[in-house]
């Protein structure tokens, strides 16, 4: 196995541990390992020269391309100031079903979205009606009966 077959491997490696352990930091040292594979298996450097080659190239790349490689890996976060904060999600005014009768002293379920949501009222509200949510407080909706 040659010096520059270890260089590869040793950037696969990198690599693959970047998978692993997400960061943005590993990947950019696994290419300048590939780099120095690249150069050595041009040009045989003493094992002083292959580690510079392989901190400097890993350096280079990590501090000029990071900032935009996180952009494209980091996705979209989008912002809406205009929402108050009773209607986080947009759900209030949103029409749920009672999966699991509620009453004023007791906490029911209602399906919302596809998913099952602890739920109470101020009123007695049966299985399989529409009611309407009217406030959350953290993951429990608040609901009154849908007018109709």
């Amino acid at each position: 196995m040659t010096i520059a077959t270890i260089w590869f491997c040793i950037g696969l490696s990198l690599l693959i541990a970047e998978a692993l352990l997400p960061g943005l930091i590993l990947f950019f040292f696994g290419f300048g390992a590939w780099i120095t594979a690249l150069v050595i298996s041009q040009e045989p450097l003493s094992i002083s020269m292959q580690f510079l080659l392989f901190i400097s190239s890993s350096s280079i790349l990590l501090f000029t391309l990071r900032r935009y490689m996180k952009k494209i890996f980091s996705g979209r976060v989008i912002v809406n100031d205009n929402l108050d904060e009773d209607d986080f999600d947009g759900d209030i005014g949103q029409t749920a079903i009672v999966k699991v009768a509620i009453t004023p002293n007791r906490k029911g379920r209602v399906e919302f979205h596809g998913s099952l949501w602890t739920a109470e009222s101020d009123q007695t509200l049966e299985e399989g009606k529409p009611v309407k949510i009217i406030g959350k407080d953290n993951i429990t909706l608040k609901v009154t009966a849908l007018s109709i």
